[in-house]
């Protein structure tokens, strides 16, 4: 009998990685060639290729983490060794089938979805036979064609893997222990797919505007899994603060968002409505800029310590919000009130979960429909909080990062300086164009570690990468852009909101520290009329005043108030989420709710909140608040008809 060829122990790792680079290259090729209608060109094609490949490289160094570790440090004993490579090539098979399974069933899912299995493939594990009799009676020669495809495969892999670890030959204690690192550091890198601030996500991939080309570059087993992941997140448990029958929570936040009661669809479990403005039309151009970690604590107008003079000049010449309160304390938080409209809740942000990576309405999905050109403008990793991927696949035409900066000025740990940013947002304005435009500009340079350039502003604190130096310099670049555009054609048809996402650092002994929730918040242009607004606002509220502002009228599901269209005797309204305790303001009364705990009153006197009586129906309309968001989410609520996609 021919004695099997001798292998190094890592002979299975590099087979079985060759073999799953194969199939799902193949997979995705196919796929593609598919769906050649949504690729439209080589280029993309290419495009789709190589972020599959480098996903691919990623699932692998995940999936042989372990293994490989084990499989390198094979022991020399005969029935430890055999136990140890028993374990690797179970994984090896078991993982195998599984990828394999997965891509067999993404036609039929895409043919259904329109996108890559993802956390619906898990609500349907919830009933096996109705799916199964669904997918035999729909793709009868699909489900035929997979179970031979599995069955086959399954054959090979129990001959060939066996081959794989016949002969393994464990290398000597000194190479091993050398090489240990080595595999670790390349897994580890493979991994994490990136040498940027952070790994790889979901958003890497997205480069188009159709997200299932975006999803095309991954791989199904990816997909499944960041979906488990984002599953567990959005199950954290809305019902741990009470509960609201879904007709009395929406009736609740209907009415307390102030819109007229004939403007809302028949459905009484929705918020969709028309929103009707109190002006014409009018293309104007609108440039949002949020300014990353700015509270009211920076700005001597707000009772500060006056390290933000540009923005201090700016509030006289135009609306400022001097109660604007952020609905967070994280970026995504205030994206997805300033863009979405939508309040916080007790999971992520929408930006990161899976039932909002398609069809979402958003401010940018609005405009879009009616006529505008839309684009995002960052001076970072445009995948981090999954951004990216959030922005292409819900209305933003185009994303631009770090890695669309040609020489920038300065660049740090987040990206590029905010001059770098601001001289592109000008540069894009600045661009001929047949169609009004909508910018989403995020800012990053106030962000710890606070890196700037040198030699552009007098240093408020001595040591020069503190908070306040770096707001200082972010407002510097803020009054240098603004001096800028207003010597530039698109100024006097341009509307701009400046908004931060969240204070700096929130902390605080209160349940909710609501002064490290104000923020500062204005609106420039045309028309705009110059004075304060005194009462509580919310980021929820400004996509639907930039829409008034706009003079759109429009089908919306979005809550928040228009700020131009409030009575003179309404208190004003802010939503505020801080870890797990969620607060609703109206006026200076607080209703503040922990989990699995009675409601707390408090009347806010600008600086600190003090117990008061509750009220029973203002603890209702906070309750609604709380729960609503979640339950619009799950619905699909807050999703645009298919047909419309």
């Amino acid at each position: 009998m021919t004695e099997p060829p001798r292998h190094g122990p890592l002979y299975p790792f590099f087979r079985h990685a060759l073999l799953l680079l194969v199939l799902l290259s193949l997979s995705r090729l196919l796929l593609s060639l598919w769906q050649w209608d949504r690729i439209g060109d080589p280029e993309r094609l290419l495009t789709v290729m190589g972020y599959g490949l480098r996903f691919d490289v990623l699932v692998i160094s995940l999936l042989w983490f372990v293994p490989a570790v084990l499989l390198l440090l094979l022991p020399r004993q005969p029935l430890l060794a055999a136990i140890d490579t028993g374990i690797a090539r179970a994984w090896l098979i078991l993982s195998t089938l599984l990828i394999l399974f997965l891509e067999l069933a993404t036609p039929a899912f895409i043919d259904q979805y329109d996108t890559r299995p993802n956390r619906l493939f898990f609500e349907y594990l919830d009933s096996p036979g109705e799916v199964l009799r669904t997918s035999v009676l729909e793709y009868p020669w699909h489900v035929g064609l997979a179970l031979l495809v599995m069955a086959l495969f399954t054959v090979y892999l129990l001959r060939r893997s066996r081959r794989w670890f016949a002969g393994l030959e464990p290398w000597p204690l000194w190479l091993r222990l050398l090489l240990l690192p080595v595999l670790v550091a390349l897994l580890f890198i493979g991994g994490r797919s990136s040498f940027d601030h952070r790994p790889a996500n979901a958003s890497t991939a997205a480069f188009t505007n159709d997200q299932l080309v975006n999803k095309l570059g991954l791989n199904s087993i990816y997909t499944v899994l960041y979906a488990a992941y984002d599953l567990r997140n959005e199950e954290r448990g809305d019902n741990r603060y009470g509960e609201l029958p879904a007709e009395r929570m929406v009736s609740i936040v209907r009415r307390d968002s102030l819109i007229p009661a004939e403007r809302f669809v028949d459905d009484p479990t929705s918020t969709w409505h028309r929103h009707i403005p109190g002006r014409t039309p009018n293309r104007r151009n609108l440039v949002i800029i949020l300014q990353e970690s700015l509270g009211a604590e920076f700005s001597a107008r707000l009772g500060g310590i006056g390290v933000t003079p540009e923005w201090d000049r700016l509030m006289d010449q135009g609306l400022w919000f001097s109660r604007m309160y952020a609905t967070g304390t994280r970026s995504a938080r205030g994206i997805e009130a300033v863009i979405a409209g939508f309040p916080p809740s007790p999971s992520r942000s929408v930006l990161k979960l899976g039932l909002a990576q398609q069809r979402f309405v958003t401010l940018a999905s609005l405009l879009r429909q009616a006529g505008y050109a839309t684009g995002f403008i960052y001076g970072g990793e445009s995948h981090f909080d999954n951004m990216a991927g959030f922005f292409l696949a819900n209305g933003f035409d185009s994303v631009i990062d770090q890695n669309d900066y040609r020489d920038p000025a300065f660049r740090g740990t987040w990206g590029v300086s905010d001059e770098d940013l601001y001289a592109r947002l000008d540069q894009t304005l600045s661009a001929p164009s047949e169609r009004p435009r909508f910018i989403l500009a995020f800012t990053s340079s106030n962000h710890s570690p606070f890196e700037f350039p040198d030699g552009r502003i007098a240093l408020h604190d001595k040591d020069k990468n503190t908070v306040n130096n770096a707001v200082k310099y972010a407002d510097h670049a803020l009054g240098q852009f603004f001096r800028n555009a207003r010597q530039r054609a698109y100024f006097k048809d341009t509307y701009f909101l400046i908004i931060a996402d969240h204070d700096t650092r929130v902390f605080g002994a209160s349940l909710v520290p609501v002064n490290k929730f104000h923020i500062p918040a204005l609106i420039l242009g045309p028309d705009v009329p110059q004075r304060e607004y005194d009462r509580p606002a919310s980021q929820i509220d400004m996509a639907p005043t930039l829409l008034s502002l706009l003079g759109i009228e429009t089908d919306t599901p979005m809550i928040g108030h228009d700020i131009l269209a409030l009575p003179e005797d309404y208190p004003g309204r802010a939503l505020m989420q801080y870890g797990n305790n969620h607060a609703l303001m109206l006026g200076d009364r607080v209703v503040i709710r922990q989990p699995e705990k009675p409601p707390l009153q408090f009347r806010y006197d600008g600086e600190r909140l003090k117990p008061a009586a509750l009220d029973p129906a203002l603890a209702e309309s906070e309750l609604a608040h709380l729960l609503w968001p979640m339950y619009a989410y799950r619905e699909g609520k807050y999703l645009y008809p298919k047909e419309t996609r």
